[in-house]
């Protein structure tokens, strides 16, 4: 296999959504210098269930005018609107617009708003691309897409985006011009350190990455090395089901004598099981998989993450670094550990995303007991939730990988469905939890420097 293939296949993956992820890490640095202050997160959860109306409108395309849409010049579109739309925030982010007698950050809002219709198309236009490519390449495909969270995560994290240290305080409620509080007993106060760059020069890095995107699907079409690797694009022009037809023709039109002998099992083994792909797996297989895809992506891209602060935070921020941190990590992890150990087995997927489940249950208790979790202000219990996220995200990241793989076999329209599932599993997901952290607030947050437990 070329390097230089996996390489640019993994830049490729990295544009998928580093724009969208990029602004959840910067968060709590431009959350005080806008209006919406931390209504921000909410706000961008709506937009980005809105711009899915974008991987719908492509999904219907391809299941009502098959083979009319041509994914390429849909990518070109979208990555070249990403560079844009990130390189616009680093000069408009903290403009404000009177709407209503309330200031709003229309521009913020409206560019964030574009590039959540690029990663939402992403999902279902980057996947069936991949086509082009042998099926080896899917894996290197899905780690550049969790190390599109992973690589802003890191340079957030370099930035001293959200570091906080306490110290003693002077006056109760003081509250100072670095936005540092004192809150409880008096006796500490939260302070928020200065980031080592702007914000500005994040969003420059973001658009960056957005060119490395361009750069790398560039030269998946059109580098002689990477020619040499791809599939023939006889797929997309329907020519390779014209030859299993007339593969097909020719073998019913041989005489009794020239007809190789196939048993009746044999003939049924190699009958189709349903209508969908390759007919390799039952229409109640493929409902499972696509259940299973629904639920980890629900679960992986909306659900826990949602809660992610509630359930670190009160073991101190270390363990709220940590956790973020590494199961970032564990995301291209699990991708590199499906490279090599491809267990297609639905058996062994159920099993796997009962057991990744079973941690995602223990975080999500942690959150609801939040301020006051279990083994609080104790190292086992630093060790065990920062280990809960880790074997989460990587049980369901291997899921993940495992289902696009089998879905890439049973060809391209498989893989949009694969898209369009992924994001409707999100979507559910952040829409289930919409209401019960931003409405109704059942989630508690302690203070980082004065709450105090039994």
């Amino acid at each position: 296999m070329s390097l230089l293939t996996h390489l640019l296949t993994c830049f490729f993956g990295m544009g998928s959504w580093v724009a969208i992820n990029g602004m959840w890490v910067e968060l709590p640095l431009i959350v005080h210098d806008i209006p919406e202050k931390w209504y921000l997160p909410s706000n961008l959860t709506v937009l980005i269930q809105l711009a899915n109306i974008s991987a719908l409108f492509i999904t219907l395309m391809h299941r009502f005018r098959p083979g009319a849409l041509d994914e390429r010049p849909v990518i070109y579109c979208i990555v070249a609107l990403g560079i844009v739309a990130t390189f616009l925030l680093a000069f408009f982010w903290k403009q404000t617009m009177t709407i209503g007698g309330s200031l709003r950050s229309v521009p913020l809002l409206t560019l964030s708003f574009l590039l959540s219709v690029v990663d939402c198309t992403s999902s279902v236009t980057f996947l069936p691309f991949m086509m082009h490519l042998h099926p080896q390449y899917l894996t290197t495909y899905f780690a550049g897409e969790g190390l599109s969270g992973l690589v802003p995560a890191l340079v957030a994290l370099i930035q001293g985006v959200g570091v906080v240290h306490c110290q003693n305080a002077t006056l109760a409620g003081n509250i100072t011009a670095n936005d540092s509080s004192t809150v409880g007993s008096g006796e500490l106060e939260a302070i928020y350190q200065p980031a080592r760059f702007t914000a500005e020069v994040f969003f420059m890095f973001l658009s960056a990455m957005m060119v490395m995107c361009l750069v790398a699907f560039i030269l998946l079409n059109h580098h002689p090395a990477v020619a040499r690797e791809s599939k023939n694009d006889r797929y997309f022009s329907g020519e390779l089901e014209r030859e299993k037809k007339e593969q097909g023709m020719s073998l019913h039109g041989q005489s009794p004598e020239q007809r190789p002998m196939i048993s009746s099992l044999e003939a049924a083994q190699r009958e189709p099981r349903s209508s969908f792909g390759r007919g390799t797996y039952s229409n109640f297989e493929l409902l499972f998989i696509f259940v299973v895809l629904a639920w980890v992506n629900a679960m992986t891209n909306a659900v826990l993450p949602s809660v992610q602060s509630y359930s670190c935070l009160p073991y101190g921020k270390k363990a709220y670094h940590l956790a973020t941190t590494m199961a970032a990590v564990a995301n291209p992890m699990a991708c590199f550990i499906a490279m090599f150990v491809p267990v297609r087995s639905l058996v062994f997927m159920c099993f796997l995303t009962m057991f990744g489940t079973g941690f995602g249950s223990y975080i999500m208790a942690m959150a609801a007991l939040s301020p006051c979790p279990l083994l609080v202000h104790t190292d086992s219990g630093t060790v065990v939730i920062v280990l809960a996220w880790i074997l989460f995200v990587l049980c369901l990241s291997y899921v993940k990988v495992i289902i696009g793989v089998i879905l890439r076999d049973e060809g391209h329209s498989a893989l949009v469905w694969c898209g369009a599932v992924v994001q409707l599993g999100s979507m559910l997901g952040a829409v289930s939890m919409f209401p019960l952290v931003s409405v109704y607030g059942l989630f508690k947050s302690g203070d980082a420097c004065n709450t105090k437990c039994p």
